[in-house]
């Protein structure tokens, strides 16, 4: 099933009852009532939420139900941002056994899984760069089949070297930078949704978001989530090239027709395994073939491809 997506953006009193989540507009002096000014939506159907207003209000009977239903939490600050994600800390039932598992992982198990990622990442760049008619995607053909276990030559950043350089055309001199000028500011919020589904889904697969296989900061709570979202961001990548292509002059900040479009990314259709599925869904298999390697079931992680045709 396809978990829903709810942003709110202007001020809201949000709460709970039979399972529901109730969302009641504050009066306005419109005269409507208070049944006039709600809705209603079931938990069970919701994904992630999203809360990007200084005047909502939630209660905590609300915010433990939602983890509960294992809904990724997501805060904005003043400025819009994506600033906070609460995740439930009891997402499966073998939880204590996977952590296990997970943690005693051998360090070549490690880079062969980090391997697995670059390639599948640089090849998913390529796509994109060949979607858009823009820079050399053989190039980065070739460098995803040179990457070695633990890439140990950093064809990673080599590749994102040649793929931000080209991806908005040879003459939008872009730079990737959260703090840099547009699109950044599409990349920015689009990458921390993802980051919510992934850290989602990892939580459901009974992982713990903070042991990455390659990301290592002491300070981030989420390495394992910045990994395994690594062959996604080409994905979110190339609905920003799309959006671009829709917008003359492209808006500098977030309206909400952006956010409304960066917000399709949980059901945007990937192809995984042979198959298309909603992006969302696609993120459990990928989370649920990284346990398998963690246990010894598997070798290989399940990765979203982005066809080259």
């Amino acid at each position: 099933m396809i978990k829903r997506t709810l942003y709110f953006g202007n001020p809201a009193y949000l709460r709970t009852q039979n399972e529901q989540l109730i969302i009641t507009i504050p009066d306005t002096g419109a005269g409507l009532s208070e049944k006039d000014r709600s809705n209603l939506v079931p938990i069970e159907d919701i994904g992630v939420v999203i809360l990007d207003h200084q005047q909502i209000t939630i209660s905590q009977a609300l915010i433990a139900k939602l983890l509960d239903n294992k809904v990724a939490l997501i805060t904005c600050d003043a400025t819009h941002h994506p600033t906070g994600l609460m995740l439930n800390l009891d997402g499966n039932t073998l939880q204590a056994e996977r952590f296990a598992e997970q943690i005693s992982a051998s360090l070549p198990l490690r880079k062969n899984l980090w391997m697995q990622t670059v390639e599948q990442k640089i090849k998913n760049q390529a796509a994109v760069l060949f979607s858009n008619k823009t820079g050399d995607y053989e190039l980065l053909i070739q460098m995803s089949k040179q990457v070695r276990s633990g890439d140990p030559d950093n064809f990673e950043g080599r590749a994102a070297a040649q793929y931000w350089k080209y991806i908005f055309g040879e003459e939008s001199k872009f730079t990737r930078d959260r703090e840099g000028d547009s699109p950044n500011h599409l990349l920015n919020y689009g990458y921390a949704i993802l980051r919510a589904i992934t850290a989602r889904a990892l939580v459901g697969s009974g992982l713990l978001p903070t042991l990455g296989i390659h990301h290592r900061n002491k300070y981030n709570a989420y390495c394992l989530a910045d990994d395994i979202m690594e062959p996604y961001r080409p994905f979110v990548d190339q609905l920003v090239c799309n959006i671009m292509n829709e917008f003359d002059p492209l808006p500098e900040i977030l309206n909400k027709e952006l956010k409304s479009r960066l917000l399709s990314i949980p059901v945007l259709d990937v192809f995984i395994a042979g198959e298309r599925s909603p992006l969302m869904i696609a993120m459990q298999r990928t989370t649920a073939s990284l346990y398998k390697c963690f246990s010894g079931e598997s070798n290989k992680i399940i990765y979203p491809i982005l066809p080259i045709n």
